[in-house]
C-alpha cells in the first residue's frame, strides 16, 4: 500500500495547470485506468525519473484542442484572403504588351478550370445528362402543361410527361399517336419486347437513311468530278515555250528537309524476315536435298528414263461412254511408316530392277496399247449390235485371236525400239556413274576411307568429305556422333600419310585442313584427344631415342605438319590449354635435344621458330630456346677464324664437323641469289639438289634468321630484360659476322635486323625500398582509461560527447516531427472524410425529397385519373 500512495503521489499535476487540467485530473480519480504507469525494470538509487506516469487521453484531448485552433482553422481558411491583392498576371509589369498579357491570362484561366481539384470528388463540376439533355434543364419544367386552363384535357399532365418521368424511359421509345387512336391504345398498353422492336426497326431505318445519302453525295461528287475533267480540257491552253522556260526557272528548288522527308516517305518499311532455321533442321534439309539427287542419279545411271515410266493417256473417242469399264486391279497404295515416315512406292523403287524386267515391262505396255485399241473396237461393236448383250465377249475372243497372229510382229518391232533407246541413254548412264554419290556413309576402318578417297581430285574429296558430314550429321541419328568422331582420327592419320610421302602433297593437306576445322568444332574433346595421343606418342619416342642413342635427329615432316594444324585449330594465346601447352614443351625439347648435323635440320629448326613465333603472337610470352635457337643458326654460319669470344648453348658446339653448315664460299652463287621463301617440302629435294641450289637454299634460312631476329625483337621490346636477352645476338651480329661479303639484298637484311634490336632504348626502373609505417617502440607507461557508468555510452573526449548528444538529440526531434505530422495527416484526413459524409448526407436528404414530392404528385394524379374513369 505504502508503494500505491506513493504512485498516487508522483501522479499530482504541476501548479501551472488550469481549468480543463482539473477537470481531466478530476476524470483521472474517478477512473484509474486512464493512467499509464511506465514500470522500470531496476530501481535506481538517485536516478530522477521524468515519465513514470502517463495521462495518454489528456494528452490526446490536448492534442485535438490544439489542432482545432491552429490547423483546422487554416484548413478552413486556405482559400481566404483577407487582404486584397491583384494577382492578374503582368499586371505591374511594363515590359510586356497588353495583347501578350491577355493571352497569357487566357491560358492560365484555362489551365486552372482544366483538371479537378479534388479526383475522388465526384460532383465537383460534374454535368450529368439523360439522353443527351442536361439534368440541370430537365429540373427546371419548361414542358409542363398549364393546369389552370378550363378544359379537363388540358388539365391533367400529358402522358408523354408522365411515362418520361415514371416509366422507366418507356415514354421516349413509345409512337406518337392520333388522338383518335389514343383511347384504344391506353387500354392495350405495349409490351417492352414490342418497344424494343420499334426502337430497333428505327435504328435500322435511321441507318439506312444515312446510308443512302453518303452514297448520293459519292455520286454527286464522280458526276462533279467527270463534268470538271470533262471542263478541263476544253479550259485546258498550252502555254508558248517560251513562258515555260520562265516558269521553270522561276519555280523555286525543293529544300534539302522536303526531299529527306519525300523520300522517307517512298522508303520501303521492314517486312518480318522467315523465323532462322535450326541446325538439326538445316541438317535435315540438307540430307533429304542429297538423298534426292542421289535418287536422280541412280536413275539416269540405271537408264530409267522418267518421262518413259509416265503412263500415257490412252486415247477415247468423242462418242465413248466408258460402258466397259472394268476394274481390272486395285491400284490404290497401301499407306504404311517406315522409321516415322509415310512408306509409299514409287517410280525410284520399280527402277531399281534389272534390265530383263525393263524390257518384260516394255513387252507388257505394248500388249496393254494392243488391249486397248482392241477395247476401243469392242466398243463401237456394241454401238452397232444393241440387241445383244453378250456382244461385248464375242468381240473380245476375237480381238485377242488378233492379237495372238499380230504378237510375234509387235515383239519384233519392240526390241528394235529398245535397241535404239538403250544407244540413246549410253551416254547418260556414263555421265551419271562418272558422277560422286551424293550420299555417303561413315567409313569403319581407315583403309575404307583411304579408298574412298583413292584416285580422287582435292575438289572430289572436299566434296566427299562435305557430304558425309552432312548426310550423318549428329542430330540425325543417335550413333552419328562417334562416326564423325572417328572421322576426325582417319583424316588426321591421312593427312600424316601425305605428309609422309616422297613428295608430299602440301596443298591438299593445306585444303583439308578446312574439313579438319570443321569436325574439330563440333567435337572438340574428341578432336583434342586425337591430337594428345600424337603428340604424347612423338614425345615418348624423341626421349626413347635419346635414352638409347644419347642424341635425336628432329622428327619427320608429318610430326611438324601436326604442329602447325595445332595452331590453326585451337587458341594459342590461352595461359595453359590441354592440347597447345603439351605442344609448346614439345617443340622447345625439340629445339634444346636434337642435334643439328644436316641442312635438312636446320629448315626444320627454322620451320619450328616459325611456329613458336606464331603461338606467341597474341600473349608475346618469352621462348628461350627460340633465341638460342637463332643465336645458334648465326654461329654455323660464320667461318671458323671468326667463330670465337661468345659462348653457345647446346644443341650446337663452338667446334666440331658441322660449324660452317650454311657458310657460302663460292662468289658466283653469292651474286646469282635471289631472295626466295623456303619450302618446306624442299627437305625431301636437297639430296638431288645441285651444289648451287644447296649455296642458294643455305642463303635463304640465313636471310629468314635475319627476320626472325627482326620479328623477336619487336615482340620482346617490351620486357625490362630485352637488352640482356638479345646481347649475345647482338655481339654476333655486330663484332663476327662477315656482312661484307654478302650480297646486296641479304645486307639489307642484316642492317635492318641489326638496328631493329639497336634502336630500343633501355628502360629501368630504380629499385625502391618498400614505403611502410614505421614501428614505434613499445613504452611500459600505463594507459589510464576512465571507468564511467554501467549502460552510458563511452566517448574519448569531451567534444566527442557533445557530438554524440547533438546526433542523438537530432534523432528525438526527427522522430518527434515525424510523429507529429502523421497525426497532422491523419486529423486533416478525418476532417476531409467528415466534409464529404455531410455533404452526402445532405444530397441524400434533397433526393429522399425530390422522390416523396414526386410520388405525391404521382399519387394525386392517379386518384384524378380513377374518379375521371369511374365518372
Amino acid at each position: 500500500m505504502g508503494k500505491a500512495t506513493k504512485r498516487k503521489k508522483k501522479a499530482s499535476v504541476p501548479s501551472t495547470a488550469k481549468g480543463p487540467v482539473k477537470s481531466a485530473m478530476a476524470v483521472v480519480k474517478s477512473n484509474p485506468f486512464e493512467v499509464k504507469v511506465n514500470r522500470q525494470k531496476f530501481d535506481i538509487l538517485g536516478r530522477k525519473t521524468k515519465n513514470d506516469v502517463g495521462l495518454p487521453g489528456v494528452s490526446r484531448s490536448k492534442a485535438i484542442k490544439k489542432r482545432n485552433q491552429t490547423l483546422l482553422k487554416e484548413y478552413k481558411e486556405r482559400e481566404k484572403t483577407n487582404v486584397f491583392k491583384d494577382k492578374r498576371f503582368g499586371e505591374y509589369n511594363t515590359k510586356i504588351t497588353p495583347e501578350e498579357k491577355m493571352i497569357r491570362r487566357f491560358t492560365l484561366e484555362r489551365q486552372q478550370n482544366y483538371g479537378k481539384k479534388n479526383i475522388y470528388n465526384l460532383n465537383e463540376d460534374e454535368e450529368l445528362t439523360h439522353y443527351g439533355q442536361s439534368l440541370a434543364e430537365i429540373e427546371k419544367l419548361n414542358d409542363i402543361v398549364d393546369s389552370d386552363s378550363d378544359t379537363e384535357e388540358r388539365g391533367t399532365l400529358s402522358a408523354e410527361l408522365t411515362a418520361a418521368h415514371f416509366g422507366g424511359g418507356g415514354g421516349l421509345l413509345r409512337k406518337k399517336v392520333s388522338s383518335e387512336q389514343q383511347d384504344e391504345e391506353e387500354e392495350k398498353p405495349k409490351s417492352r419486347k414490342e418497344l424494343i422492336e420499334e426502337m430497333i426497326a428505327k435504328s435500322k431505318q435511321e441507318k439506312q437513311e444515312r446510308q443512302t445519302r453518303r452514297e448520293s453525295a459519292l455520286e454527286l461528287t464522280e458526276k462533279l468530278d467527270k463534268d470538271w475533267k470533262e471542263i478541263q480540257t476544253l479550259i485546258a491552253r498550252k502555254a508558248p515555250k517560251s513562258e515555260r522556260k520562265d516558269k521553270e526557272l522561276e519555280k523555286p528548288k525543293p529544300d534539302e528537309y522536303d526531299m529527306i522527308v519525300r523520300e522517307l516517305g517512298f522508303e520501303m518499311k521492314a517486312k518480318p524476315s522467315e523465323r532462322l532455321k535450326t541446325e538439326e533442321e538445316l541438317a535435315k534439309e540438307e540430307q533429304a536435298r542429297l538423298q534426292k539427287l542421289e535418287a536422280d542419279r541412280l536413275r539416269r545411271m540405271r537408264g530409267i528414263d522418267e518421262e518413259a515410266n509416265q503412263k500415257r493417256p490412252s486415247h477415247m473417242s468423242a462418242d465413248d461412254l466408258a460402258d466397259g469399264f472394268i476394274l481390272d486391279k486395285d491400284d490404290r497404295r497401301l499407306l504404311s511408316y517406315k522409321d516415322g515416315k509415310i512408306n509409299i512406292e514409287n517410280e525410284e523403287e520399280k527402277g531399281e530392277e534389272g534390265e530383263e524386267e525393263e524390257e518384260e515391262e516394255g513387252e507388257e505396255g505394248d500388249n496393254e496399247d494392243e488391249e486397248e485399241s482392241q477395247e476401243e473396237s469392242a466398243s463401237e461393236d456394241e454401238e452397232d449390235d444393241a440387241a445383244d448383250g453378250h456382244s461385248d465377249l464375242e468381240s473380245d475372243l476375237e480381238s485377242e485371236g488378233e492379237a495372238a497372229e499380230n504378237k510375234e510382229e509387235k515383239k519384233h518391232e519392240a526390241n528394235e525400239n529398245e535397241s535404239q533407246n538403250v544407244e540413246k541413254l549410253d551416254p547418260k548412264r556414263e555421265a551419271a556413274k562418272s558422277e560422286l554419290p551424293y550420299t555417303f556413309a561413315v567409313p569403319e576402318s581407315y583403309e575404307t576411307f583411304k579408298s574412298l578417297l583413292a584416285g580422287r581430285t582435292i575438289e572430289q574429296q572436299l566434296i566427299i568429305l562435305e557430304r558425309i558430314q552432312k548426310c550423318n550429321h549428329p542430330s540425325l541419328a543417335v550413333g552419328n556422333k562417334a562416326k564423325l568422331e572417328k572421322l576426325f582420327g582417319f583424316l588426321l592419320e591421312y593427312i600424316g600419310e601425305l605428309a609422309a610421302l616422297d613428295l608430299p602433297e602440301l596443298r591438299t593437306i593445306d585444303k583439308l585442313v578446312l574439313p579438319l576445322y570443321n569436325l574439330c568444332q563440333m567435337f572438340p574433346e574428341a578432336a583434342s584427344d586425337s591430337i594428345r595421343f600424337i603428340l604424347r606418342d612423338a614425345a615418348h619416342d624423341l626421349e626413347k631415342i635419346i635414352e638409347v642413342k644419347g642424341r635425336a635427329t628432329l622428327p619427320a615432316l608429318d610430326t611438324l605438319i601436326y604442329l602447325k594444324i595445332v595452331s590453326l585449330l585451337f587458341p594459342t594465346s590461352d595461359f595453359w590449354h590441354p592440347v597447345v601447352t603439351p605442344a609448346f614443351i614439345y617443340m622447345s625439347q625439340l629445339l634444346t635435344k636434337c642435334r643439328i648435323t644436316t641442312l635438312q635440320d636446320v629448315i626444320k629448326g627454322l620451320f619450328i621458330c616459325c611456329l613458336f613465333l606464331e603461338y606467341v603472337s597474341l600473349s608475346r610470352r618469352f621462348v628461350p630456346e627460340l633465341i638460342n635457337f637463332l643465336l645458334g643458326v648465326l654461329h654455323i654460319s660464320l667461318p671458323k677464324s671468326q667463330a670465337q669470344g661468345y659462348t653457345v648453348v647446346h644443341p650446337f658446339t663452338p667446334v666440331g664437323k658441322n660449324l660452317e653448315l650454311l657458310l657460302v664460299c663460292d662468289k658466283e652463287d653469292l651474286k646469282s641469289w635471289e631472295k626466295q621463301n623456303v619450302p618446306l617440302s624442299i627437305v625431301t629435294r636437297l639430296k638431288e639438289a645441285s651444289r648451287t641450289e644447296i649455296n642458294h637454299t643455305r642463303l635463304s634460312c640465313l636471310a629468314l634468321c635475319f627476320d626472325l631476329i627482326k620479328k623477336c625483337a619487336a615482340l620482346y621490346e617490351s620486357l625490362p630484360s630485352f637488352h640482356e636477352i638479345m646481347h649475345p645476338v647482338r655481339i654476333l651480329l655486330t663484332k663476327h659476322m662477315p656482312v661484307n661479303e654478302y650480297p646486296e639484298k641479304m645486307q639489307e637484311w642484316y642492317h635492318s635486323a641489326l638496328k631493329e634490336l639497336e634502336n630500343k632504348v633501355k628502360h629501368y626502373t630504380p629499385l625502391v625500398c618498400e614505403k611502410k609505417k614505421p614501428v614505434p617502440l613499445k613504452q611500459y607507461t600505463p594507459k589510464i582509461v576512465k571507468v564511467l557508468e554501467f549502460g552510458r555510452k563511452q566517448a574519448g573526449s569531451k567534444k566527442e560527447q557533445e557530438r554524440k548528444q547533438l546526433i542523438q538529440r537530432h534523432k528525438r526531434e526527427l522522430k518527434g516531427a515525424i510523429r507529429e505530422i502523421r497525426k497532422d495527416n491523419q486529423y486533416l484526413a478525418r476532417m476531409q472524410l467528415s466534409e464529404i459524409m455531410e455533404r452526402d448526407a445532405a444530397r441524400k436528404r434533397k433526393v429522399k425529397e425530390l422522390l416523396g414530392s414526386l410520388a405525391t404528385q404521382e399519387g394525386e394524379w392517379k386518384a384524378m385519373k380513377r374518379k375521371k374513369w369511374n365518372n
